[in-house]
C-alpha cells in the first residue's frame, strides 16, 4: 500500500518537474516586447488618444500644458509653448513672435498608430495679422518618420498632411502641404492647389478645415489624402504616403503655426501675430 506521504512527495516532485518545463519554453528574453511595439506608456489610453473633441473653454488667459494636455485626449504633447498659447474667448490662440522663422506654436500630439484619420477644426486669422510671405497653420498628421522641414520623403519611410497660409503679394490662400513618397522637391507638396481657387483669405474671418489622411500599403498607391476647406474640396486623390509597412502608421497629431521657409528676409515679419483656433475634432477611423 502506497503511503500519503509518498503521494505527496510524488506530487511536489511532478509539479516542480513541469513547472520548470514551463518556464524554459518562455524565457524572459521570448516575453520580452521588441522596442517597436512595446507599450507607449503605462497609461495608453491617456497618452495616445483616438479621439479628441474640444472646444478651448478656458478662462482667458495663458493656455497651460495641462489645459492643452486633457483638450488633446490626455495625450503627452511635444514643444508645449506656455508663452505663445493663450485662450481667448474660447479660442485656442497661437502667438507668432516677430522678426524670425519657425516662431510660433509649433506642438504635436502623440495619439494611437491607425491607418486612416480625419480632423476638423475652425481657423481665423487676427484682424491686424501680417501675411508677410506665409507659413505652416494648424493641425495635421505626420506618418512613419513623420518628414517635415524638407526633409524629402521619397526613402518611403514617412510622410505629412498639413496646411500652409501663402502670399503671392497678389492673393493670399491657402495650400494643402504634403510630404509623400512620389514628391517632386525636398520640400512640401501643393499639388498646385488653393482655397479660395481665386481671389483671397479675408483677416477675422472664420474657415472650416477638414483633413483627411489613409495610409497605403506596401508600394501601392492606395492611400488617400483629403483636404475640404468651408465645404469646398481642395484636394481629394490616392496617394501613396510611404513603401515600408513598418512606418505606413498614422502616428502624431500636428499642432504648427509659425512663418516660414527658412530665410527671415522672405517669410518674416516685425510684426506679433496670432492665429486663433476653435472646435477642434479628430476621429481614428482604421
Amino acid at each position: 500500500m502506497i503511503s500519503k506521504h509518498f503521494i505527496s512527495c510524488l506530487l511536489l516532485i511532478l509539479s516542480a518537474t513541469f513547472g520548470c518545463k514551463k518556464n524554459a519554453g518562455t524565457s524572459n528574453e521570448e516575453n520580452k516586447a521588441p522596442a517597436d511595439s512595446a507599450p507607449k506608456s503605462n497609461a495608453v489610453t491617456e497618452a495616445y488618444p483616438s479621439n479628441i473633441n474640444t472646444s478651448f473653454n478656458h478662462a482667458d488667459g495663458s493656455y497651460s500644458y495641462s489645459e492643452a494636455s486633457a483638450d488633446f485626449g490626455g495625450a503627452t504633447l511635444t514643444g508645449w509653448n506656455e508663452d505663445r498659447a493663450y485662450i481667448s474667448g474660447n479660442w485656442a490662440r497661437a502667438t507668432l513672435a516677430p522678426n524670425s522663422v519657425s516662431n510660433g506654436l509649433i506642438a504635436g500630439a502623440d495619439i494611437s498608430d491607425g491607418s486612416a484619420y480625419e480632423a476638423t477644426f475652425k481657423v481665423r486669422f487676427h484682424s491686424q495679422f501680417d501675411w508677410s510671405r506665409g507659413g505652416k497653420v494648424g493641425f495635421g498628421f505626420l506618418i512613419g518618420e513623420g518628414n517635415t522641414g524638407c526633409d524629402i520623403a521619397t526613402d518611403g519611410n514617412g510622410g505629412s498632411l498639413r496646411l500652409m497660409w501663402y502670399n503671392t503679394g497678389s492673393r493670399v490662400f491657402f495650400q494643402p502641404y504634403v510630404y509623400h513618397r512620389d514628391m517632386a522637391g525636398p520640400c512640401g507638396d501643393t499639388f498646385g492647389k488653393s482655397y479660395p481657387a481665386t481671389g483671397s483669405l479675408v483677416k477675422g474671418e472664420t474657415y472650416t478645415v477638414h483633413l483627411y489622411a489613409k495610409s497605403n500599403t506596401g508600394s501601392t498607391k492606395n492611400g488617400w489624402v483629403q483636404v475640404i476647406i468651408n465645404g469646398t474640396t481642395v484636394l481629394d486623390q490616392a496617394i501613396r504616403w510611404t513603401t515600408n509597412d513598418a512606418q505606413r502608421l498614422i502616428n502624431r497629431l500636428s499642432f504648427h503655426n509659425f512663418r516660414g521657409g527658412k530665410d527671415v528676409a522672405v517669410w518674416g515679419s516685425s510684426q506679433t501675430s496670432y492665429i486663433y483656433f476653435d472646435d477642434l475634432v479628430v476621429n481614428k477611423i482604421q
